[in-house]
């Protein structure tokens, strides 16, 4: 039996959000399955969201908001493609069907329509839809949750934050989730650079919450971004017990604790974490998330001159099987500095054939479209890099630089890419680029002053004769 404290039929029709179905199990299962992707977190007496996926199914297999959530994470997830896999592809069909020959209140349908029109890569499009049912409903947390990841996976930031910020007159400290809502709005903020509000709206959250994995991870955006190393370390260290529980986020805060390990230049403690978190958790989940972290962090290490040894390899069995996939350019690109990483040609160029085909006929995809301008060529400097094509790397990567933000992600996830161009320019031979180098160091050390990481990179460039 679902518990008592989740939400019945009577009790959304009470918050204005009524729900088309008559089976209280059903509400209640919604609820939970809401609660879970909110909090991060599988909940085992709840058979996790799998498990509450399956039995909202059975408590009524016609409920279509019950379709929309299932349906909805598994596409928010990016970890399978609507092309290529037809299960997922028919889940989405028949919520579209059902929904078609229901009568459904208008905020439904939008529901409906903002997954469908993800589901097609239409990802700006989703979350005008979903934006639209928070202005007649702000209280309704899916779809507040659904565009603030479709937000993040369109690198738009103030939206990101704005979505979040025009909602929050109309929430109590009453309402189911209200905390979490604090950490959502920070991340928002933190993204737009508002590092001391971020901070702040945060620890809010977490004197209601101090389990919100979210919220902490907010937190640890703003010391990465400040350089803020020992106080993110000692943040990290100090709040574990209660973030570790949120298995579905667990692996991306530690990958930030790996990033102050690497930025102090303490390379081994950076991989102790990688091998003892990152990489096992990455191979038990197959989670996105889990798995770029994975990418990223080996790849920073490989920049810094560290060697990964076979661990490439090993993190190639979880990214292969995505290697057509092309749901997020932001997922590709990580994906490829595996295949790279692991020697693996075939499969790289696997990956690059098959994104090049998709940009010459994009459809509606947003991601396809964007590919042929900003994709590929970032996609293309990074094999430029791994050939040892440094100047080329610049000369791919120098004009779209601006751009890296449309790829999605979060300052810090996309900071990979602003360090590989840095180190192109240093290792390319042109003098050109080799200025180039010690002009962006100026800019990165104006905007994250006393970067450990920064002022290494710096020496290195100054060692060079231009």
């Amino acid at each position: 039996m679902i518990p008592a404290s989740f939400r019945d039929c009577k009790a959304w029709q009470k918050e204005g959000l009524p729900l088309s179905t008559s089976s209280n199990e059903a509400c209640k299962l919604y609820d939970a399955i809401l609660t879970q992707y909110v909090t991060w977190r599988n909940d085992e007496t709840l058979a996790g969201i799998e498990g509450c996926i399956s039995a909202v199914q059975a408590a009524d297999p016609n409920f279509v908001m019950g379709h929309v959530i299932s349906t909805g994470l598994e596409l928010i997830g990016t970890g399978s493609s609507v092309r290529l896999n037809k299960r997922l592809a028919a889940a989405v069909q028949r919520t579209v069907e059902l929904a078609g020959a229901q009568d459904l209140s208008p905020r439904e349908r939008l529901h409906v329509r903002a997954m469908e029109r993800f589901a097609k890569g239409c990802l700006p499009e989703a979350c005008d839809l979903w934006d639209e049912i928070l202005l007649e409903h702000p209280t309704d947390m899916l779809a507040l949750k659904f565009a603030h990841d479709g937000y993040f996976y369109l690198g738009q930031q103030t939206p990101m934050r704005d979505s979040v910020a025009r909602v929050l007159p109309h929430w109590n400290p009453n309402m189911p989730l209200y905390s979490y809502l604090k950490g959502i709005y920070s991340f928002g903020l933190l993204e737009t650079h508002f590092y001391d509000q971020a901070e702040k709206i945060a620890k809010e959250g977490l004197a209601l919450t101090p389990d919100d994995g979210w919220a902490v991870h907010s937190v640890a955006h703003v010391h990465e971004m400040r350089a803020e190393v020992d106080k993110g370390l000692k943040f990290m260290e100090s709040t574990e017990k209660d973030w570790k529980v949120c298995d579905m986020l667990a692996c991306h805060n530690y990958w930030h604790w790996a990033l102050y390990f690497i930025e102090k230049g303490e390379y081994e403690a950076a991989l102790s974490i990688y091998d003892s978190q990152v990489a096992r958790r990455c191979t038990a989940s197959g989670a996105m998330l889990d798995t770029v972290d994975a990418c990223s962090l080996l790849y920073r290490l490989e920049m810094e001159g560290v060697s990964v040894k076979d661990r490439w390899r090993e993190l190639l069995q979880v990214t292969q099987p995505h290697t057509e996939d092309h749901v997020l350019l932001f997922n590709d690109l990580h994906f490829l500095m595996t295949s790279l990483g692991a020697k693996e040609e075939g499969t790289t160029h696997r990956l690059l054939e098959t994104l090049q085909e998709l940009a010459e006929a994009p459809g509606e995809s947003f991601q396809h479209q964007l590919a042929g301008a900003v994709g590929l060529p970032m996609c293309q400097a990074l094999l430029a890099y791994d050939q040892g094509e440094f100047g080329k790397a610049v000369e791919l990567l120098r004009p779209i630089r601006y751009r890296f933000t449309e790829i999605g992600g979060s300052d810090a996830q996309r900071d990979v890419f602003s360090q590989l161009l840095i180190h192109a320019a240093m290792k390319s031979e042109k003098k050109q680029h080799q200025r180039l180098a010690r002009c962006l160091l100026v800019e990165r050390d104006a905007v994250r002053p006393s970067s450990p990481l920064t002022d290494r990179l710096i020496q290195r460039a100054h060692a060079l004769h231009v």
